[in-house]
């Protein structure tokens, strides 16, 4: 298993939009899908999807509980039923570290997927667990949870991690300068 780099936005490649997946069973998707839990539980997050690790292909890893028992695996994910009832959630995201903001999405869902095998599974989901269903999946059509918010929130997140990342690429540049 290998850590995979979490891509940070605003990068443009968070918007792309995800294609099925359509060979299963294989030893690359089991890879792809050990590696994104392994990025996911270090992190430390709830879920992952492939797109945020530059994979542009319709796999999602989410594990809700405390003690990270519990991993779900949803390759090829399908919203089949939404409840009317809405909900809003603080949400934050990997690919959006330190940013946390309130999203209204369906309080319930119903979800059609399959597993890294190509077994279709059915999981009705409340909670956390629908939150970050629904957070994943945009994920996978190129949405980041940010185009929820205002636009004036929105630019505000992306200049405060694009002035973040300078930072960043600034202390690795002195640091490698310093080795010389």
């Amino acid at each position: 298993m290998a850590l995979l780099k979490i891509l940070r936005y605003p990068d443009p490649r968070l918007h792309k939009v995800a294609k099925p997946v359509t060979e299963f069973g294989t030893e690359r998707l089991r890879k792809l899908v050990a590696d994104m839990a392994e990025t996911m539980y270090d992190a430390p997050g709830v879920g992952l999807a492939a797109t945020q690790v530059d994979v542009h292909e319709r796999v999602v890893t989410i594990d809700v509980t405390e003690d990270q028992s519990q991993l779900l695996v949803f390759v090829n994910p399908e919203i089949v039923w939404a409840s009317e009832e809405k909900q809003v959630y603080d949400e934050g995201c990997l690919s959006v570290p330190g940013i946390y903001d309130g999203v209204e999405r369906p309080a319930r869902v119903k979800v059609r997927a399959f597993d890294a095998d190509g077994k279709e599974f059915e999981i009705e989901a409340d909670g956390l667990l629908a939150v970050c269903i629904q957070h994943e999946m945009d994920h996978l059509m190129g949405k980041v949870f940010v185009e929820y918010l205002s636009p004036l929130k929105r630019n505000r997140i992306k200049a405060k991690l694009q002035k973040e990342e300078r930072g960043m690429e600034r202390d690795a540049a002195q640091r490698a300068g310093g080795r010389r």
